[in-house]
């Protein structure tokens, strides 16, 4: 009777138990998505404002034939593109790390399973490991990505040279409406969008860098995953 009393308390606490992982996994599936689809709406209305920024400025141009009042309208639409973009790029950059740290704390409810069935983890191409390489395996099933082609094909990447473009333009109108010459302004607004490029790079690697520096993992990657040590030299290139 004691034996099938503690079988059955123990069943209870496993099922409750699977049922608490499973919780806490579709809630950071309904936060990363939430996440996603917000930012994706962010930098569409900031890619629509320039686009429709952009055009008015050529529109206020013909009106007023490029003189007059058109230095300060188009100063204070590309002042203003430059602080919605800014605003924009920030919140890109939150949602880019919040996105990783869901994927890694996946990653840790993912070992909880393989600890309750270990039979399961075979089947899993996701990581069951809450590190950085755990990450990007699960980033990246089949192959290494290398930190250039995750970055440049990102949406932060692309946000980042938006905002230099227009941030570049304002500065170069602003250098202008200040009495430089043509060229002086050219380098001015080259300069600035090359900072801002060179900033915001930075900034995300700093972001980056910093939260790992500062996290421990409950479950380590001990090995490569055998997706890519079936890659042959590509745990050459990942050290």
């Amino acid at each position: 009777m004691a034996t099938h009393a503690d079988d059955g308390g123990a069943d209870a606490a496993l099922a409750r138990r699977l049922q608490i992982l499973a919780t806490e996994h579709w809630g950071l599936l309904a936060a990363r998505s939430t996440a996603q689809s917000e930012v994706l709406t962010r930098i569409t209305i900031h890619l629509t404002l320039v686009s429709a920024g952009l055009v008015t400025i050529g529109l206020l141009g013909q009106a007023s034939h490029f003189v007059d009042w058109f230095p300060v309208a188009a100063l204070g639409i590309l002042g203003f593109l430059s602080a919605v973009g800014l605003l924009t790029l920030l919140r890109v950059l939150a949602v880019s790390e919040e996105d990783f740290m869901y994927v890694t704390a996946m990653n840790r409810i993912r070992a909880a399973y393989a600890g309750i069935d270990p039979g399961v983890a075979a089947f899993f191409l996701d990581s069951v490991h809450d590190d950085e390489l755990g990450m990007r395996v699960t980033y990246s099933f089949f192959r290494h990505r290398g930190a250039g082609e995750q970055v440049l094909g990102s949406s932060s990447m692309l946000s980042i040279l938006v905002n230099a473009v227009v941030s570049g333009m304002f500065a170069g109108g602003l250098c202008t409406a200040l009495g430089a010459s043509t060229p002086v302004a050219v380098v001015g607004g080259v300069v600035v969008g090359l900072c801002i490029v060179a900033a915001a790079v930075w900034y995300a690697g700093y972001r980056y860098t910093s939260a790992w520096r500062s996290y421990e993992p409950l479950s380590p990657s001990e090995e490569w995953p055998r997706q890519w040590r079936a890659v042959p030299g590509t745990r050459a290139r990942l050290r």
